[in-house]
């Protein structure tokens, strides 16, 4: 009923649309997507049916995860890649159990919060999982952190208790004087090492589960389907992290569409190799697993030179990547194991446009299920058709029926540009502009949930965007839109620079050198130089030594990119910082500028009248500062 209801509304609006346009131009546009709109369409209500029944039967992950174990108990779910180590639908629900157990004896209640922090591993999902099952609330802690951030993202989810793995010990130790005085601090996995333990006054939560009993608990949960699963964080490359409240109904939505839209199937196979504290990890790939009965391969760290013989050796058949990995891979030198695998479809996002074609070739992937979205947003894209380079799409027939939006902004800042109503200005086809969706509180496809900082909730919404009086939800991204509804990701916010009279998008820049240089990584920001408009372009490239040939690489960028775009300074380093989920971070980078750094870098700056690049040395730096060389 919902369906023919919303394919009426779809071939209805399309008659309108064509009445009112009357473009031939405009035919051939719902001609070409007429095809991916109403495919996205019955997605798009599957998901919605189903999240209204939940909605009804006031449905919770754990109950979903319950049903899914009924179906077929001694199956695999999960498996751990480090040790083969397998376990059932069975008995992950048991390993649950014992974890709600332990909650319970703790005398936490619903809207307690447990930090976890963790390497990927089969029990952070049974541990957020039975946390779950008691309404205790974890937060998922990156374990990358250290000092400062720790101790920032541990405070801002008002944390009761931390579950830490044996290898974060020492990361506990260094801020163990600087949390609560009331936290409980449980440890697990590796050597017993009392010592430690004792010395942070932690308990061995190995001890206490083995203890739990592995039967369902006697506790009736009194949350439903719109209140709160747990905190993931925002990745923090422009600031401190922000713990993104998730809520049950948004980790269904996010997994579901992932099914639905991809071709996912029941007796798939996913190598997950990404971080489980991530959205991406847990949620897109752990929720395959527990609300639709796919096994899922667990990794405990991505590595290139594995990725491969992991996939044949579990027979998988779907993988996830996100930010730089398909890039990785490529990197890599040519393997037997790459052309025996099963996989069939990838899914993920940030697969750049310059390596999409490339990854899918050699790989053999037939399916790429690009998809766009943080955690937090309302505003999700997919990219249900494999079109090349395309992180989702909005329909050209019936632009309402997804609302969301792409719109003006001041040149160079994140401010929303305004027309005499003061609403917002939509962007053509062809023009940049920052992504927006319409909030609804009402409709779970259009929540948004935000943060636990309240201060950081008000800095992502706007109000009178579509209309007076409504309210949405800023991305922060800057993207564009083809004349066929495609979009395209062009920027972070703040990304883009301008050069003699020119906007420079970092993301294609990277794409570009990255790309003539191998697919090295490679970061590309604004620099400033005293005295000249805009910023002047400058990349960090990877480079773990031996020659780099300044003189070739001159001749490739000047072929391959206009003047404005070429990098007017260089930056040879042993690595360049990235996030846990593979994401460039660039704010040391911009910081720290042209100077001359550490011996083992070399910085170079373009020499546009000798036609060459040159190490900038203290006296050529001054030189530059002062003015007295032309940039």
């Amino acid at each position: 009923m919902h369906l023919m209801g919303g394919v009426t509304a779809l071939l209805a609006g399309l008659g309108i649309l064509m009445a009112w346009r009357g473009s031939w131009r405009f035919l051939h546009v719902a001609v070409s997507t007429i095809k991916r709109d109403l495919t996205c369409l019955v997605v798009i209500l599957r998901v919605r049916f189903s999240m209204s029944r939940n909605l009804r039967n006031r449905s919770t992950i754990p109950a979903l995860f319950a049903q899914v174990v009924t179906l077929h108990p001694h199956k695999p779910a999960l498996i751990y890649e480090a040790t083969g180590e397998v376990w059932s639908f069975r008995e992950l629900q048991e390993r649950c159990h014992a974890v709600a157990h332990w909650a319970l004896a703790q005398g936490w209640a619903e809207g307690d919060v447990v930090a976890l922090y963790m390497e990927s591993q089969p029990l952070v999902v049974a541990l957020w999982l039975g946390l779950a099952m008691t309404g205790v609330e974890a937060a998922f802690i990156n374990h990358n952190l250290r000092q400062r951030s720790l101790l920032h993202c541990v405070g801002v989810s008002g944390a009761r208790a931390m579950v830490f793995g044996a290898e974060m010990r020492d990361a506990v130790s260094e801020v163990s004087d600087s949390l609560q005085p009331h936290m409980a601090l449980f440890s697990s996995g590796g050597p017993d090492g009392e010592e430690k333990l004792c010395s942070l006054q932690a308990q061995s939560l190995d001890v206490l589960l083995d203890r739990s009993p592995k039967h369902a608990p006697r506790y009736t949960l009194r949350k439903h389907f719109n209140d709160r699963l747990f905190y993931i964080y925002t990745s923090g490359t422009t600031g401190m992290p922000k713990a993104a409240v998730v809520v049950h109904s948004r980790y269904y939505r996010i997994a579901a569409f992932g099914f639905h839209s991809f071709g996912l199937c029941r007796n798939d196979i996913i190598y997950n190799c990404l971080p489980l504290y991530h959205s991406a990890g847990t949620i897109m790939g752990v929720g395959q697993c527990l609300l639709f009965g796919l096994t899922v391969v667990v990794r405990r760290k991505f590595s290139a030179s594995r990725f491969w013989d992991d996939c044949v050796k579990h027979n998988c058949t779907v993988i996830q990547y996100i930010g730089e990995i398909c890039r990785y891979l490529l990197a890599r030198p040519v393997s037997s194991s790459e052309a025996h695998h099963r996989v069939r479809v990838a899914i993920g996002n940030g697969l750049r446009a310059s390596v999409w074609e490339e990854f899918v070739q050699r790989f053999r992937i037939q399916r790429v299920g690009e998809f766009y979205g943080a955690t937090e947003c309302n505003c999700s894209l997919l990219n249900i058709d494999g079109k090349v380079g395309a992180c989702g799409f909005s329909s050209r027939i019936l632009p309402n029926f997804y609302p969301i939006r792409l719109v003006r902004v001041k040149e160079g800042k994140r401010e929303l540009l305004r027309d005499s109503q003061g609403l917002c200005i939509p962007c053509l086809p062809g023009e940049s502009g920052m992504l927006v969706g319409r909030i609804n509180h009402t409709d779970p496809l259009r929540r948004f949930d935000g943060y636990a900082d309240e201060h950081a909730n008000n800095q992502k919404i706007a109000h009178n965007v579509f209309k007076v009086g409504d309210s949405a939800y800023v991305s922060g991204d800057m993207l564009v839109m083809d004349e066929y509804g495609y979009i395209y990701f062009k920027d972070r916010s703040g990304d883009t620079f301008r050069w003699r009279g020119e906007n420079v998008s970092t993301t294609e820049v990277e794409g570009v050198l990255s790309r003539l240089l191998g697919h090295a990584v490679v970061a590309v920001y604004g620099a400033s130089v005293p005295g000249v408009e805009g910023k002047a372009g400058m990349a960090a490239i990877a480079h773990a030594g031996g020659q780099f040939d300044l003189d070739a690489f001159l001749v490739a960028v000047q072929k391959a990119l206009p003047s404005y775009a070429r990098p007017v300074f260089l930056r040879l380093m042993p690595s360049v910082d990235t996030t846990g989920t593979f994401k460039i971070q660039k704010t040391r980078l911009q910081r720290e500028g042209y100077k001359p750094q550490d011996l083992g870098e070399e910085i170079y700056f373009l020499n546009s009248r000798a036609g060459r690049y040159e190490a900038v040395t203290d006296e050529l730096y001054n030189a530059i500062m002062e003015g007295s060389v032309s940039v």
